[in-house]
């Protein structure tokens, strides 16, 4: 009798404690409906629980205990932020741990945790880094990104995190934009396209896979920014954080009508695909910012296009709507946003927002109103009855089928540019091959931005394989490579690569007035020139750059975007194992002086006016610019 009463007790014991794949009964439970477990849910809660489920916070600023003081209704990951240790298992160790806070309050509502993972996840150490989403343009391939945002759900699921700020459905017509990388293209259609079957990859249940009661949504997607923040102009913006930023967060100045044409699309096609997760841009129209646009976030989104999710800010974005803290905040709520990414001071937050329902500044319906929107959500999530990381999907994480579906994302990225003399493929059995440029071995510039760190830096941050590394497994054993990064040595090479790369960057701090090659680059390539016999350039860059004084010295030029970790899928194309697919997303412009230069103002442009490349350019596919071009003043 005493075994029995231990055994009895020990089994309590574990019931109290709990599983980490046992989220407590809910008390709602077993209705059946979405919408009716949603109204029992919020007939149950108090205004603060509310409030709770509305704030936002970034995970290295909740302090122990304050989820569940508190009722935090989400936590996130910035750019850069990653568990001590960065591993999977310790990434999902971490969001369970704010989740265990979270299923400790009275009512057991389940956070749901976000990240950046705009070219999979890339925070998180050992990930499959796929190219960035002006690459996944150039491929024009819509099956393959949908492969990619099934990918990027599990590889987020393993580590607990249900929710992905992406993609960007920006359509970008000026690429001094810092964020010109993280769209798809400046062509509205294909944006639209790419960008809605993204989300459904996120989205969509994958095979074999056995959804909760009432679950619709796989991973939680976010179609961003809502709306036109890349349509500001030049020297608008108000920012000044690392350096003066020039487009970011600034000012777009068109009518209605152009907006609805050209930036408004992406996101209808977006809806109609099942989003159920917007933010709202940092950018403004006509002087006011899209925080406070009531017009386009309540009647547009919410009404004409029947948006039945929730709407997020960016990262402090209603604060800046006025000077006065509770203006903004009033303002932000009002005009249709959902949650507050707040992302620090959420004390301050939920104090003001108490302060302003008590005033009768926000109404209760506009706070219910939120929170079913968020709660609905986060039942077609699943997250009520598995709100836990699971860890059957850790062993997906950089996984060999992960990574070749990205390298064949990186070779069909690749755009042919030019191919003179016969440059291209190269042949394996070539003698002598020397390789220059610091972006042939930098796994950090081959990735760019948003990888383990918000702006991303160079050197050996992820596992992978360069583009030097790549060449050297292509060859033939009895192939010469040589490597440095100055391009400077003695001799003659039968074939010479350069591969000139940007330095990494994110959001306005990549904003830039000049997009020129650096002088180290430039002198790079014009030392392999007077050493090879042919010479190759391959561009590393999150835009197109001005290489018109530089583009007669080589015999080919290859725009390779931000590849990711797999750099063996451009040496793929360059030996000829694959051909040239990609198309060009994006107007590569002639001069500096042109820029803004697109699709949208290039119509009229002829002989020496024109840009150097047409959007949806690729050598071969259509007729390059005649040589007597690069005579032009």
């Amino acid at each position: 009798m005493k075994r029995v009463f231990i055994l009895f007790l020990l089994l309590v014991l574990l019931s109290a404690c709990g599983r980490a794949d046992s989220p407590p009964p809910s008390p709602i439970g077993k209705l059946e409906s979405v919408a009716a477990r949603v109204e029992a849910l919020l007939g149950q809660m108090t205004l603060e629980e509310k409030i709770g489920q509305m704030t936002q916070v970034e995970k290295n600023s909740i302090r122990a205990g304050d989820i569940t003081r508190y009722f935090i209704g989400s936590i996130l990951s910035g750019g850069g932020g990653s568990p001590a240790t960065n591993t999977a298992e310790n990434w999902a160790e971490m969001v369970n741990g704010f989740q265990r806070e979270a299923l400790a309050t009275r009512l057991a509502i389940p956070i749901i945790y976000g990240a950046d993972a705009i070219h999979g996840h890339g925070n998180l150490y050992g990930a499959t880094v796929f190219p960035q989403a002006i690459g996944l343009g150039a491929t024009r391939n819509a099956d393959l990104v949908y492969q990619i945002g099934q990918a990027t759900a599990q590889e987020m699921l393993a580590t607990g995190v249900q929710w992905n700020f992406a993609p960007v459905v920006a359509v970008p017509q000026d690429i001094r934009w810092g964020r010109t990388y993280e769209s798809f293209s400046e062509d509205t259609d294909l944006v639209r396209e790419l960008g809605s079957a993204y989300l459904q990859g996120l989205q969509s249940m994958p095979e074999g896979y056995a959804p909760a009661s009432g679950q619709d949504l796989y991973l939680l997607a976010t179609p961003k920014h809502f709306l036109g923040d890349g349509g500001t102009i030049f020297g608008t913006s108000t920012q000044n954080i690392f350096r003066p930023y020039i487009l970011d967060q600034g000012d777009m100045r068109l009518d209605e009508a152009s907006i609805r044409d050209l930036f408004l699309p992406p996101y209808q096609s977006a809806v109609e695909s099942g989003a159920k997760s917007v933010m709202i841009s940092f950018s403004s129209w006509n002087g006011t910012k899209m925080h406070a646009q009531e017009y386009w976030i309540t009647d547009v989104l919410k009404g004409e296009l029947d948006f039945k999710g929730f709407v997020v800010s960016d990262w402090g974005g209603m604060d800046q709507i006025n000077s006065d803290y509770y203006t903004s905040i009033v303002t932000g709520i009002n005009a249709g946003v959902d949650m507050n990414m707040v992302p620090y001071d959420y004390i301050r937050f939920i104090n003001t927002m108490e302060e302003a329902v008590e005033n009768g500044d926000i109404a209760m319906e506009r706070i219910d109103d939120a929170v079913r929107r968020i709660l609905t959500v986060k039942f077609e999530l699943g997250l009520f009855d598995h709100p836990y990381s699971d860890p059957t999907l850790l062993e997906t994480v950089g996984s060999d089928a992960h990574r070749e579906l990205a390298r064949q994302a990186v070779r069909e990225s690749l755009v042919l540019l030019k191919n003179d003399n016969s440059a291209l493929p190269i042949a394996k059995d070539t003698s002598f091959i020397y390789v220059a440029g610091q972006g042939a071995d930098d796994m950090g510039l081959q990735c760019g931005g948003w990888t383990i760190e918000w702006q991303g830096k160079a050197g050996d941050i992820q596992p992978g394989t360069t583009i030097l590394q790549g060449i050297q497994s292509a060859v033939s054993p009895n192939t010469k490579v040589e490597y440095s990064r100055s391009g400077e040595f003695d001799g003659k090479a039968d074939v010479g690569i350069v591969v000139v790369s940007e330095w990494p960057y994110a959001e306005g701090v990549g904003d830039a007035k000049e997009l020129s090659l650096s002088q180290t680059e430039i002198q790079a390539l014009t030392n392999l020139r007077a050493h090879s016999e042919k010479l190759i350039v391959v561009v590393l860059s999150g835009r197109p750059l001005v290489i018109t004084e530089q583009f007669p010295l080589a015999d080919a030029w290859v725009a390779a975007w931000l590849p990711g970790t797999e750099g063996d899928g451009v040496a793929d194309v360059l030996f000829g194992d694959y051909p040239f697919t990609g198309k060009l997303p994006y107007t590569w412009p002639r001069t500096d002086e042109q820029l803004p230069i697109n699709k949208n103002n290039t119509a009229n442009l002829a002989d020496c006016a024109a840009p150097l490349f047409p959007y949806g350019y690729a050598f071969g596919a259509a007729d390059g610019p005649p040589m007597e071009w690069l005579d032009c003043p």
